[in-house]
């Protein structure tokens, strides 16, 4: 790697157009360690209007080229940019750390992550499944009428604007898991960096843009840019050439989004992912069986990240009667022994206890437990247990907010048909957790209800932590996601950047490799409706 970032080369404060450095001219922000308050240099100037009409330009000019780039050629590009991402070692840890307060420990594991489904991304493209290659043969001789030749393939949107998240600043951010599966699909890809991690954002980027580099490709097949969502981000959503966006984020930021892409001349797709609450259901036999270690367990998963993560169960329902005083009381035990850690930002933590104290006000809702203040941090946050009945949740809907953060509600119900009720209520969600052995009466129920609120349904664990694999769906119907049909996690996520088209009687001299008789790719595809690897 020759463009990233390394510990003898400075961060400058600058958007990467292509392979060009630009300078903005806007408001200029800062990287702020949550831990102490400090601010962090360089400071980082927001562009405007102007940088994101070059960038989409370059982008525009850049998809005619890479989407005639070969699978392996892209497979190589996404594992240049893992190693590139790799080689930057402790700078990269380092400055994670001091931007978000995440632990190293974590940091090197979501660095791991990044890497990994770019490398997933790979091995997909060489697979070849993606293509959903189709071929139905002419029938000359069918009657009453002949079928003519008409072959499948999937091909990539466009241009794909990317924004990265606030609580993951890896693997949903410059280089995660929009920007590995768009640029798979051979689409360039935009960023639009989040503002809480200026420096970590530059640093991916500059990994990206020489990987660009390396491979040879147009320089505008990526584009990093320092600028305000609400101009800068629209401005780019607006964009003509802009044909998908990816996002994760707040819900007030994603619909803004939504409703910009859909107000356009020609609407685009967005992606995004933005609330949930995650619930967790368990069940009597489940409850009686280990109550205790349960309501520790939830605890654990509740505080992980300090309740930042995408996935955290915000509620917990439980049957009534002594097994649920057991789990309450082990929750509270648990709870009030958490080590009080930083938030990601400051805004984010007053965002949390501005939510956590309203429902601390909520006259139907007992706060049972909270850790210790250590006071000496900047952006703190108290994790704190809660618990109501189900009569006062189903009253009053704000109870289904998501308190993003180190807290969470237990909400004790008659049984497990009103368990039912509830979710049948609840909006649409990420996850939905179950325990059971599955045998006790109401589990399927549930289930059947679950799996038309969640795009992933968990048994006997806790929905925070996320495999990257083939068979996982991140996502679900609205407000979990916008598109309850996709997912921005696992090799599935390449489908939303790509559409398909049908070739019929094309010459066989213009067809393009995936679709022709020889199969010159070695690809499995669809041959009058059976799969066939010939």
């Amino acid at each position: 790697m020759t463009d990233a970032t390394t510990a003898t080369v400075p961060l400058t404060g600058a958007s990467l157009l292509g392979s060009s450095d630009v300078q903005g001219s806007g408001a200029v922000i800062h990287g702020v360690d949550p831990r102490t308050g400090e601010t962090l240099q360089p400071g980082y100037p927001l562009i405007g209007a102007a940088e994101v009409d070059s960038a989409a330009s370059l982008a525009a000019e850049a998809f005619r080229s890479y989407r005639q780039t070969t699978p392996e050629q892209r497979a190589r590009f996404l594992e240049s940019i893992a190693d590139n991402i790799a080689a930057l070692g402790d700078v990269l840890t380092d400055r994670v750390i001091a931007e978000t307060g995440i632990v190293r420990g974590r940091v090197v594991g979501e660095t791991a992550r990044t890497v990994n489904q770019l490398r997933l991304f790979a091995a997909v493209l060489r697979e070849g499944n993606w293509h959903e290659a189709r071929i139905d043969p002419a029938q000359p001789d069918r009657q009453p009428l002949p079928r003519v030749d008409i072959r499948l393939r999937k091909v990539p949107l466009g241009p794909v604007a990317v924004f990265g998240a606030s609580n993951f600043p890896l693997a949903f951010s410059v280089a995660g898991g929009d920007t590995a599966s768009a640029l798979a699909s051979g689409s360039p890809v935009i960023v639009k960096a989040h503002s809480s991690h200026p420096g970590t954002s530059e640093l991916v980027g500059r990994a990206i843009r020489a990987a660009v580099a390396e491979h040879g490709l147009h320089e505008g097949v990526f584009s990093l840019l320092f600028g305000s969502g609400s101009s800068a981000g629209i401005a780019l959503v607006r964009d003509p050439r802009v044909k998908a966006v990816g996002f994760t984020g707040s819900r007030t930021a994603g619909l803004a989004l939504v409703e910009a892409a859909a107000n356009r001349p020609e609407p685009i797709p967005v992606y995004a992912e933005m609330s949930s609450i995650n619930p967790v259901f368990i069940l009597p036999g489940a409850l009686a069986a280990g109550a205790g270690a349960l309501g520790a367990g939830w605890v654990g998963s509740v505080t992980t990240g300090v309740g930042q993560l995408c996935t955290s169960p915000g509620l917990v329902f439980v049957p009534e009667g002594d097994a649920a005083s057991e789990f309450i009381a082990a929750a509270a035990t648990a709870i009030s022994g958490v080590e009080n850690s930083p938030m990601l930002s400051t805004g984010i933590a007053a965002a949390f206890n501005a939510g956590a104290d309203a429902v601390k006000r909520h006259p139907g809702v007992a706060l049972v437990a909270e850790a210790a203040d250590r006071g000496d941090i900047a952006a703190c946050s108290i994790p704190q247990l809660y618990v109501t009945d189900a009569a006062t949740f189903l009253a009053d809907d704000r109870l289904q907010a998501e308190m993003f953060g180190p807290g969470s509600i237990v909400i004790t119900v008659r049984d497990s048909a009103q368990m039912v009720e509830i979710l049948e209520r609840l909006e649409g969600q990420l996850t939905v957790t179950i325990h059971s052995d599955g045998a006790e009466p109401g589990a399927a129920e549930l289930l059947e209800t679950a799996e038309l609120k969640a795009g992933r349904v968990l048994f006997n664990g806790w929905p925070t932590g996320v495999e990257v694999g083939h068979a996982m769906v991140h996502g679900g119907p609205f407000p979990a996601t916008s598109n309850g049909a996709t997912t921005s996690v696992g090799t599935l996520a390449i489908d939303r950047f790509l559409r398909p088209v049908s070739y019929q009687n094309a010459p066989a001299a213009l067809l393009p490799a995936e679709l022709q008789d020889e199969n010159p790719l070695g690809i499995w595809r669809k041959h009058d409706g059976r799969l066939r690897h010939a």
